[in-house]
C-alpha cells in the first residue's frame, strides 16, 4: 500500500463526525468521550488522509463484545495491536479512511498523549508544519516501506510527545 500525504482536507472534521456518530450507536453509554486524534484533526497540517477516532470508554473489557458491529461497519478488529489496554480498529484493508483507538477512561497516560500532541500541534503551528514537512519527504523517500516511513518520524514524534505532554500538564 502507498504511503500518501496530503494537504489539508477541510472535509476531515466531518469525516470525524459522522463516524464518531456511528461509534457512538454502536457503543452507546460506554463512550464517554471521543476525540479526533492524529494530524487530521490539526487545521492546515499535512497528513495521511485517516481519520484518527478515539474514544474513550468505562470499561475497555467490553469493546470486544462490540467486533461484529464494528465489522459490519467496516472495520478490522485487530486488538492491543502493540499497545497495552487498547483496542484498536482500521476500516479500509486497501484504501485506509478511519483508525480507531479505544482506551479505558483511567488510562490518563495514552490518553492525554494523543490529546496533548494533538493540542500542542494547533496551538503551534510551524511545528505542525515542520512535522508535515518530515511526513511529505519520508512519503516520497519511503512510499512502499511502512516501517520505514515510521522509524523516520520516531525521532520527532518521541520529542513531540514530551513537549507536548509538558506544555499540556501547565494547562
Amino acid at each position: 500500500m502507498n504511503i500518501i500525504v496530503t494537504e489539508y482536507d477541510e472535509k476531515w472534521p466531518l469525516q470525524f463526525k459522522e463516524e464518531a456518530t456511528k461509534l457512538k450507536m454502536i457503543y452507546g453509554a460506554e463512550i464517554l468521550e471521543i476525540h479526533h486524534i492524529g494530524s487530521t484533526s490539526v487545521p492546515g497540517m499535512i497528513a495521511k488522509p485517516v481519520i484518527d477516532i478515539m474514544p474513550v470508554v468505562r470499561d475497555i473489557r467490553k469493546v470486544d463484545a462490540y467486533n461484529e458491529q464494528m465489522i459490519e461497519l467496516g472495520y478490522e478488529p485487530l486488538g492491543e495491536n502493540g499497545i497495552k489496554q487498547r483496542r484498536f480498529f482500521r476500516k479500509g484493508r486497501v484504501h485506509r479512511t478511519h483508525h480507531v483507538h479505544i482506551f479505558q477512561f483511567n488510562n490518563h497516560l495514552d490518553i492525554d498523549r494523543h490529546v496533548a500532541v494533538r493540542c500542542y500541534l494547533q496551538q503551534f503551528p510551524e511545528v505542525a508544519r515542520l512535522y508535515g514537512a518530515l511526513k511529505a519527504k519520508l512519503a516520497k523517500e519511503f512510499p512502499l516501506d511502512r516501517v520505514a516511513y515510521i522509524e523516520g518520524k520516531d525521532h520527532f514524534v518521541t520529542e513531540l510527545e514530551k513537549k507536548a505532554l509538558k506544555w499540556y500538564r501547565t494547562l
